[in-house]
């Protein structure tokens, strides 16, 4: 174990950046896609001359599992039957502007996790997000983790889901008291530009979808630390099941649509740091992306 002397001198030199997935237990792809990506850097580091380069001057922290129990049940929600991705304090509780109630455990006792209004629209329901911001001790810690990095230069932050297919920034992060700056919007439009042009994903602004949602991991970490947040979405809608389960087939193939993503953000993390133009290319194996599926 280092200690934190050691940890900070192994640190001072090097941007860091944080990863995580699975922050809603049913979306079980979001966490192998941060495994994945682990493994295909300690696999190449001290072979690959990008990826070494990466691991010298980078602290990559990734976050496979953020919810645990609700990957156990294979549920949204965490054992509270509180969604932890409307649990942050930004535009926390909203009913319309966030899409969430603020209710918790009945009687320390029952769940209600969503309303469904209607019942199949999954966009237009509403989640429970917990009585008060960070009640469930799984935002608890995810937020003091980040709040720690943001002392050790965090550039950039991914929140990892499915399976809506597109890459966001931040829904409402943007909006008064909060100001998107014209530098940091010109960054975010550059990322979105790239991810069109070169993964099967789309890129999009947040403030263009109709959804919106309050309590989010990724408007939290921009408002709070001004570092560039995104949602990423893997798979697509055809893996959604109206009974809350999910398809989970094709792995191989989503997860190599992911390191193209992954990998841009890292070999330009001292740009995004800096919120300058992303404009570093990354090199990619052979056989990433992968034809779309069906293509």
């Amino acid at each position: 174990m280092y200690s934190n002397n050691q940890r900070k001198k192994n640190t001072d030199d090097k941007y860091s950046c944080l990863i995580d997935g699975c922050i809603h237990g049913n979306e079980w792809e979001a966490g192998e896609a941060c495994l994945y990506l682990a493994e295909y850097l300690l696999v190449n580091n001290g072979y690959n001359d990008t990826i070494t380069n990466i691991l010298n001057t980078t602290e990559v922290y990734v976050i496979p599992l953020v919810n645990p129990d609700g990957r156990q049940a294979d549920e949204r929600e965490t054992d509270n039957g509180v969604d932890p991705n409307r649990n942050f304090d930004i535009f926390f509780g909203k009913l319309f502007r966030g899409h969430s109630f603020r209710l918790g455990k009945i009687f320390n006792r029952i769940k209600i996790p969503k309303i469904k209004i209607p019942p199949n629209e999954p966009v237009k329901w509403f989640y429970n997000c917990g009585k008060y911001p960070f009640s469930e001790p799984e935002t608890k810690a995810l937020s003091t983790f980040i709040g720690e990095l943001a002392g050790q230069d965090l550039s950039f932050y991914v929140n990892t889901h499915t399976p809506a297919h597109y890459v966001i920034t931040p829904w409402l992060s943007y909006k008064p008291p909060f100001e998107l700056k014209t530098q940091e919007e010109n960054v975010y439009a550059q990322v979105i530009e790239w991810v069109n042009k070169n993964t099967e994903y789309d890129g999009i602004f947040g403030q263009e979808l109709h959804a919106k949602t309050g309590g989010n991991a990724m408007d939290w970490c921009y408002k709070e630390y001004h570092v560039p947040s995104f949602t990423y979405e893997l798979l697509t809608m055809d893996y959604y099941n109206t009974k809350g389960k999910w398809k989970h087939d094709y792995l191989i193939h989503w997860m190599k649509t992911t390191l193209p993503f992954f990998m841009y953000l890292l070999v330009n993390i001292e740009n995004l740091h800096n919120w300058e133009t992303p404009d570093i290319q990354p090199l990619l194996p052979e056989g990433v992306p992968p034809e779309p599926l069906g293509g």
